[in-house]
């Protein structure tokens, strides 16, 4: 069996044991979903503004949390270090936990864009901008999510560190107010947002318009993010997957 395959299996076992519950997924479904129709009942004129940046929301939340929560629970427990003695090598490990992590934050994703599209009438103006936009956010939060598991031990503290870096980029990234409204001084520090350059590819895709002058500057910005992240997220296991 190839290391790829046993990715597969990894990614297909974690998302029977721990995502394909309906807590989840109605959790994971039922506050972006309030949220947006909060925003359309108050100014229903203004709401494709803000929409890209729920789904945006919704993605990073979906991806971070059930990466950070599941490898961690798994290093607590021992099922990691029982991993860890099989023929899988960390980069598999890697792979099959963030792949299911995206997973999740992906179908979350897609399934609120389908209400949005079904129920309010939410165009898609440039489809596969859309598509890049949820790919490279998906990757680029998953492994962010499986890079804070590694660090910890316990839960709490994996979401306490996620949280630490979740809510700040919700106001610095262009989710709730666009980037050509931030003043000059925030600016450096939006740029340090992966959500910041997942937000304006789906703006892009939802409405046509980017703040950025080509949808390749954003994409490269997150592929850079997955390459680090990566790196990372493979030297952190190496030291630590085993405590």
């Amino acid at each position: 069996m190839s290391q790829f395959a046993r990715a597969l299996a990894i990614g297909r076992k974690d998302v029977e044991s721990y995502y394909a519950k309906p807590p989840l997924i109605t959790w994971a479904l039922l506050f972006p979903a309030v949220l947006m129709l909060a925003i359309y009942v108050k100014d229903p004129d203004e709401y494709l503004a803000v929409a890209p940046g729920i789904i945006a929301m919704t993605l990073l939340f979906g991806c971070t949390s059930m990466a950070a929560i599941v490898v961690t629970f798994e290093k607590r427990s021992g099922t990691l270090r029982r991993l860890l003695l099989t023929p899988v090598t960390p980069g598999t490990i890697i792979l099959g936990k963030a792949g299911s992590a995206a997973a999740y934050g992906l179908s979350t994703s897609l399934l609120l864009t389908l209400g949005l599209g079904l129920v309010l009438g939410m165009p898609l103006a440039n489809p596969p901008a859309f598509a890049v936009g949820l790919l490279l956010g998906a990757a680029a939060f998953s492994l962010l999510g499986v890079l804070a598991s590694v660090l910890v031990r316990e839960v709490f503290e994996a979401m306490t560190l996620m949280n630490f870096f979740r809510f700040p980029t919700l106001f610095l990234s262009g989710v709730f107010m666009p980037l050509d409204a931030f003043p000059s001084w925030l600016m450096p520090l939006a740029m340090l947002s992966p959500l910041t350059y997942a937000v304006e590819l789906l703006r892009l895709g939802v409405s046509g318009s980017c703040y950025f002058t080509s949808p390749w500057v954003p994409a490269l910005a997150l592929l850079a993010y997955i390459l680090g992240g990566w790196w990372l997220a493979i030297s952190a296991f190496r030291r630590r997957a085993g405590q």
